[in-house]
């Protein structure tokens, strides 16, 4: 067994024992469940409700998505403020408390307020979310911060597989109200785990009072100021207009360059969940040895590449192959971009720099998503993917400034 072998299984084994990390990954496993389930036993009731009307089903993405745009610098900035363990509890029952108060509403008034699900979970999850991630820089050593969010990643990455089937099988085999009761009995677990959390630090009160507008005025000054960060939003922004230019896009592949049915876009999402769990492994591994901004770089290429493979072929096994690659490759992009704002950020900042970075991906991609529609009835779904590929090159191209930067660092601590 040689040195690096033994170190990674040294590393892994410190990772395990470290109590934040295992509490963490627990309780990210049931919240995994609460949500899916969320997911797929609203979507289906909605459409089985509506009889697939668009507008209710389009809806639920707005639930879903909308509170990151208006709470994600909010709830970053409460994150900052509270204490991370109780601010993580009292999300988790209040989504609890939101679901069992819908099924009440179920049983006795009207079916649409099912929508109050999925928005009540999805605002407070903007305030727990960071809370998670100041709990890592407090409580996890550096040098194994980059392997817990790999683990971290893997448990996403296993549920873009098995999510959809859970959130089916439950709504299908028991319906609505057994699928509600199971989301809020995972949040009320997911609860139950964080309070094995270590108690919150108490913080000395300053005595220099600030108001929220200023602390979040102090936020993007604070992002503005570190060249790492503003890179890395600069990249966040490249990112988010490539995969909102593509992701709707993704039937056309199947129908246009494949000539084969709709239906078949569900194995191009197996190849990449198949992908992303494989990832998360080869990831892990190779997490301890790689600067994050390489990670990054290195993802964002590989999803590129991915692009550019979907988009010329006419071949349904390499159009699979070229999913399943970028696919692989995910892993690198989420551990990366994590991992940096961890490095990068000082514990009292870790809340506000997400609700800034987040914001900033998430309001890139809905921009090309609104224009990919229109960009589809003038230009080809080949040279669409190809854009798609040029924007993440274009997110490399902003990290090169910090990659040489740190590799020279690196070459120099080696002479020494």
């Amino acid at each position: 067994m040689n040195a690096n072998t033994v170190q990674e299984k040294a590393g892994m084994g410190a990772l395990f024992q470290n109590r934040v990390v295992r509490t963490i990954l627990l309780s990210v496993f049931f919240l995994q469940i609460g949500i899916w389930v969320r997911n797929y036993s609203i979507l289906l009731y909605v459409i089985e409700k509506t009889n697939e009307n668009p507008v209710a089903v389009s809806l639920i993405s707005v639930a879903e998505f909308a509170p990151i745009f208006l709470f994600s610098f909010i709830g970053g900035t409460f994150a900052d403020r509270w204490k991370p363990k109780r601010t993580m509890v009292w999300c988790d029952l209040l989504s609890a408390i939101s679901v069992f108060m819908v099924l009440l509403t179920l049983l006795f008034g009207s079916w649409k307020v099912i929508f109050f699900a999925t928005l009540v979970s999805s605002i407070l999850s903007q305030f727990s979310q960071p809370s998670g991630m100041k709990l890592f820089k407090i409580h996890v050593p550096s040098e194994l911060v980059q392997m817990g969010m790999s683990m971290y990643q893997t448990i996403f990455a296993l549920f873009m597989i098995l999510g959809p089937i859970v959130g089916t099988f439950v709504y299908q085999h028991f319906g609505i109200m057994t699928a509600i009761g199971v989301m809020g009995v995972a949040f009320l677990l997911s609860a139950a785990i964080l309070l094995m959390l270590p108690a919150d630090r108490t913080e000395k009160e300053s005595t220099e009072k600030t108001t929220l507008v200023e602390e979040m005025k102090d936020g993007f000054r604070y992002v503005l100021k570190s060249r790492p960060l503003t890179l890395l939003g600069g990249c966040f922004a490249a990112a988010g207009l490539a995969i909102g230019l593509t992701q709707p896009l993704g039937v056309f592949i199947i129908t246009e360059r494949l000539g084969l049915p709709k239906e078949e876009l569900q194995w191009l999402m197996a190849a990449f969940g198949i992908g992303m769990i494989l990832g998360g492994g080869i990831t892990m591994a190779l997490s301890k040895k790689m600067l994050p901004q390489v990670l990054l770089a290195i993802g964002l290429a590989a999803s590129a590449i991915g692009f550019i493979g979907m988009g010329l072929s006419t071949f349904f096994w390499l159009t699979l192959f070229a999913q399943f690659f970028s696919g692989l490759f995910m892993p690198c992009i989420h551990i990366g971009i994590n991992t940096m704002i961890l490095q990068n950020t000082e514990e009292a900042f870790i809340g506000r720099v997400n609700g800034i970075l987040n914001p900033l991906f998430m309001g890139a991609m809905v921009i090309t998503m609104s224009a990919a529609g229109w960009m589809k009835t003038h230009l080809s779904i080949v040279l669409i993917y190809q854009l798609g590929a040029i924007l993440l090159f274009v997110g490399v191209v902003t990290l090169l400034p910090i990659m040489k930067k740190r590799i020279i660092q690196q070459d120099i601590k080696g002479e020494l």
